[in-house]
């Protein structure tokens, strides 16, 4: 029994993987060697640095001026003290007696206090005529102050004598006098509430 031949049928489409010539194929290690010492010669690109983030609050508006530092308040100036008004204090001399040494305090009284007394005669009638008693120890400084008379009228100038007495102390050293070491004075007052020791008068 013949069998019939097979038949070779060649394919009209061409391989798309081209051929190359055998001289390309003995090179193509050496190009790959080539390549890849070029690529370990080249020097990698640095990343870019990172930038540093300000801190919240701190990060300008694009365009806008940057806010100037904040200034330290400044301290409240304490005021000067008020200037004291020297007085000039008539010299105290040994008194002989109590009426010596009343007299004395007297014008201690008015030169300490010139714009809450006066001089000359006495205003008819008087506003208040409070009377103090003054209890001092020996070096003359002031123990205790007692209201011997209280006006029915201006009671306010009680305390205006308490505080010119006060003001007046000390007084001359009493420790050569009899004691007790106490002397009154009796205080005249006007219609501006200014006064008069009634001792100056005596």
């Amino acid at each position: 029994m013949n069998w019939p031949r097979r038949s070779t049928v060649r394919c009209a489409e061409r391989s798309r993987t081209p051929r190359l010539p055998g001289r390309w194929c003995r090179g193509l290690p050496w190009l790959a060697g080539l390549l890849l010492c070029a690529g370990c010669s080249q020097t990698p690109l640095s990343a870019p640095p990172a930038e540093v983030a300000a801190p919240a609050g701190r990060q300008a508006r694009a365009g806008a001026d940057p806010a100037p530092p904040a200034q330290p308040a400044a301290a409240p100036q304490a005021r000067p003290p008020a200037a004291v008004q020297a007085v000039a204090l008539p010299p105290w001399r040994h008194a002989r007696d109590w009426d010596d040494y009343r007299h004395q305090a007297a014008l201690r009284i008015m030169a300490v206090n010139p714009e809450a007394t006066y001089t000359g005669p006495v205003h008819q009638p008087a506003l208040a005529i409070p009377v103090l008693e003054v209890e001092l120890h020996g070096d003359g400084s002031v123990r205790r102050i007692q209201v011997l008379r209280q006006p029915g009228q201006a009671t306010d100038t009680v305390q205006l004598a308490i505080a010119a007495v006060q003001r007046a102390a000390p007084f001359g050293s009493v420790a050569h006098l009899p004691r007790p070491w106490r002397f009154t004075e009796t205080f005249l007052f006007d219609n501006q509430r200014r006064f008069k020791p009634r001792t100056l008068d005596l």
